[in-house]
């Protein structure tokens, strides 16, 4: 597993650090994807026979690194996916972005509509828009550029990047929402940092957490 880091492993989930650039799932490019790169996993260390069962329960953007679970069950699969439903997982995110915000610390609260190949803030009362909430706290100002803690509490599309682009906080590297330059690797420094939630099968409070990456020290 050269381009992955294995964060969690247990006989029902298994949580990995995706690299930015990499896709979750695969798609008609057939580039390699990360599920494809755990399940071979899974399969040579367990010598599994025929397909390995993996559940996706969430999923990253693309440029977007950090923690990334999977099922192992279907049953943990199915558990998993309701603790989400309900909101129930604490989901915080890094994300390295031009300017400061108003407040140091806050929530945010906006209605999203999706255009094509991104999202946009939009009024509430227009059709087909979600709500989607986060809060925020500033972990450190340097220079241009200030490091915010986002605790998602939606999860909706392209969320964190359109909400903090429409406060004039663009994620440094996501020049479609509004950043001056792109990274050389095409990656944005939006980082899925922790989960927090239910184990699926016994009363255990589990917490994740990916490594910091440069640009966040």
């Amino acid at each position: 597993m050269e381009k992955m880091k294995i964060l969690h492993e247990d006989n029902h989930l298994i949580a990995v650090h995706k690299p930015g650039g990499m896709l979750v799932q695969g798609d008609i490019s057939r580039e390699p994807s990360l599920m494809d790169m755990v399940k071979d996993y899974i399969k040579n260390k367990y010598n599994k026979p025929g397909k390995v069962f993996l559940g996706l329960v969430h999923r990253l953007d693309r440029p977007v690194s950090g923690l990334v679970l999977f099922a192992r069950t279907s049953k943990s699969a199915s558990r998993l996916s309701e603790q989400w439903r309900q909101r129930s997982i604490t989901k915080i995110y890094w994300a390295l972005v031009h300017g400061k915000m108003a407040l140091p610390s806050g929530r945010l609260i906006s209605h999203l509509k999706k255009r094509r190949q991104r999202v946009s803030l939009t009024d509430e009362n227009q059709k087909r828009t979600q709500e989607a909430v986060l809060n925020y706290r500033t972990l450190f100002v340097r220079g241009k550029v200030s490091l915010l803690e986002v605790n998602l509490i939606t999860g909706r599309k392209h969320q964190i990047r359109a909400q903090l682009a429409a406060e004039g906080c663009p994620i440094v590297g996501d020049v479609k929402y509004g950043a001056p330059d792109r990274r050389e690797d095409g990656t944005i420094c939006l980082l899925a940092k922790s989960l927090t939630f239910m184990h699926p099968t016994r009363p255990e409070t589990i917490h994740i957490e990916a490594p910091t990456p440069d640009w966040a020290l």
